[in-house]
């Protein structure tokens, strides 16, 4: 493969980021990781391995890779120019407020479509977050960064290994007991719906003690009937009643998302489904409206409702892959 580095870059923890052109005059993102030690080089092959599998609108593509005996470990993606869900909602690029409520319901919607496609051909992301949810000129989503994903066989019901991924975003179960399921992601996507109705980060230290954690302060907003404390107004929650009607709805998906017990999480093909039908205007016959509503103690009129834990305040060694490398790149 034959390329051509435009120069600059964005160096991030032990990976760089730098704009490049193919040959052809495609325009691409590089990522070096520096071979510093094992897990750089076994979070290069598992990332590889797993993008060489994959084929969705909603991923982003791999075009080629250095081998693992290479001085650099270099892999070439597709350019995806409009930065990260996290750049539009409270980065760099939130002051431009170009994520109307509309947008955000689509993101919402596109990211649970290839988690759902990941899930069905046996993978778990295990990195979900907004700084790994690219956005292109048309605010279509591209999800990225495998470099923790794993493969998960259908036939068995966990995976033990060591908790990893980013502060805030971590399924606590996973956490506490490292085992690892599909369910894992979904709580990390719940928190992420949370991100696109509130505009908050996940993990604030200037938040109060109980709430530095973006998880715990929906699940106290919403439980309470509260939602009007958590959402961003700037989306027409107080003007607009089919706009409050539906950030309603989708914080109600959050909050399953976020239960602590994962037998009351949804799966992601129905959380795909519900807000699917968020978006058009007919929720009532949906699968997980039904399952809310055998599971009373999901619902949110529920008492005595289980508060994940703050794995911010809680001594979490994260193994996190912070920024994927497009949307550094974008920013180039």
């Amino acid at each position: 493969m034959d390329l051509v580095l435009q120069g600059s870059s964005v160096m991030v923890a032990l990976e760089l980021f730098i704009k490049g052109k193919l040959k052809d005059g495609r325009v691409v993102a590089v990522k070096r990781l520096y071979k510093n030690n094992y897990r750089r080089v076994e979070q290069f092959l598992n990332e590889v391995d797993i993008l060489s599998r994959l084929l969705h609108q909603n991923l982003v593509i791999l075009y080629g890779c250095t081998s693992r005996m290479s001085r650099d470990l270099l892999l070439v993606y597709e350019f995806i120019a409009n930065g990260t869900v996290a750049d539009h909602l409270h980065g760099s690029r939130s002051a431009e407020r170009g994520l109307t409520w509309p947008l955000r319901l689509n993101i919402a919607i596109e990211t649970a479509e290839a988690l759902a496609y990941l899930h069905a051909v046996e993978i778990i992301h295990r990195d979900v977050k907004t700084t790994n949810i690219l956005l292109d000129n048309s605010f279509h989503v591209k999800v990225a960064d495998f470099g923790l994903s794993r493969l998960f066989p259908l036939e068995v019901t966990h995976v033990s290994t060591v908790p990893q991924g980013t502060p805030g975003y971590v399924d606590p179960v996973y956490h506490q007991c490292y085992k690892l399921t599909d369910k894992s992601d979904v709580y990390s996507f719940g928190v992420v719906l949370v991100e696109l109705i509130s505009s908050k980060p996940a993990v604030d230290m200037s938040r109060s003690h109980s709430e530095i954690n973006l998880a715990n302060m929906a699940l106290n907003r919403i439980q309470n009937h509260e939602v009007v404390q958590l959402v961003d107004l700037e989306l027409g929650y107080d003007t607009d009643p089919e706009t409050k009607r539906t950030i309603d709805r989708v914080a109600e998906v959050a909050f399953q998302c976020l239960q602590m017990e994962r037998d009351l999480r949804p799966s992601i093909k129905e959380v795909v489904e519900i807000l699917t039908c968020v978006r058009d205007g007919d929720c009532r016959a949906k699968s997980m409206k039904k399952k809310a509503s055998q599971k009373e103690d999901a619902h949110l009129l529920t008492e005595g409702l289980q508060f994940s834990p703050d794995s911010v305040i809680h001594r979490f060694h994260s193994q996190s892959t912070n920024h994927s490398v497009a949307s550094n790149a974008s920013g180039l």
